[in-house]
């Protein structure tokens, strides 16, 4: 667990990732090589498994912080994540207040929450124990995804759940729950977003939101996103490799 990731998220630090969706060690340890802030390690859409998301954590090592995205909102997969290393988890398809409060519940160790006691990685194996359950409840980040036309109507109340730290919004399900898959520059889409990031800005959330681009997320900087994710490990990749060819074809 890196101490610093959750209290530089709620310092409002720009803080810039991409997201590890190919299971190999050595692409995580790449793109922590490179320098990004943090790893959005995506289980959600991924092939991944609990053990493998933790060889990513492990790969990446101490200099990289990494934020598990879980596939489902339920105790069982929150608590491998936070278990095996993560230094906070994002919530997908977040939808009302009670929702939100649960996953608040199951990433705080009582009292704060249910979240049960087991010794595993994030604990040293037991080498470290007291020192790990004194520090989760206050260095573990709980991020909830803001992703449908459910939530942008709950907003304003799900932001005032105690414990959350920031709401990443996912623009592609947003538009695609809205009826307009992909057209981010839909107005009603802009205005959803903008909607959200109001409702987060007035009660002291801070907003994260994904992009395929560095050029499509340069705009929300300035809007005071600060948890940014470009691009994933193969986006990256296949676009590289898409430039070589072409110079080299031409």
């Amino acid at each position: 667990m890196n101490s610093n990731f959750r209290k530089r998220l709620n310092r409002g630090d720009v803080l810039v990732g991409t997201m590890i969706t190919l299971p190999y060690a050595e692409v995580a340890e790449i793109m922590a090589e490179v320098g990004f802030d943090w790893l959005f390690i995506d289980t959600e859409h991924s092939p991944f498994n609990a053990h493998g998301a933790q060889t990513i954590l492990q790969a990446a090592g101490h200099s990289c912080p990494c934020v598990i995205r879980v596939p489902a909102n339920d105790e069982v997969w929150i608590k491998k994540a936070l278990d095996i290393g993560a230094d906070g988890i994002i919530a997908p398809q977040v939808n009302s207040a009670e929702e939100a409060e649960a996953v608040v519940r199951m990433c705080k160790y009582p009292p704060q929450g249910n979240r049960g006691v087991g010794i595993s990685r994030a604990h040293k194996y037991g080498l470290r124990f007291n020192e790990y359950m004194e520090r989760a409840n206050d260095e573990i980040a709980v991020i909830l995804q803001a992703e449908t036309t459910m939530a942008l109507k709950n907003i304003s109340e799900i932001v005032k759940v105690p414990g959350i730290d920031a709401i990443f919004i996912g623009p592609y399900d947003l538009s695609a729950s809205m009826g307009k898959l992909g057209q981010l520059t839909d107005p009603e889409v802009e205005q959803a977003i903008t909607t959200i990031a109001n409702s987060c800005r007035k009660a002291g959330v801070r907003l994260g939101l994904f992009g395929a681009t560095a050029e499509a997320v340069k705009p929300f900087i300035r809007q005071d996103f600060t948890l940014l994710a470009i691009g994933t490990d193969g986006l990256h990749m296949a676009h590289r490799a898409k430039e070589i060819l072409k110079a080299l074809k031409q």
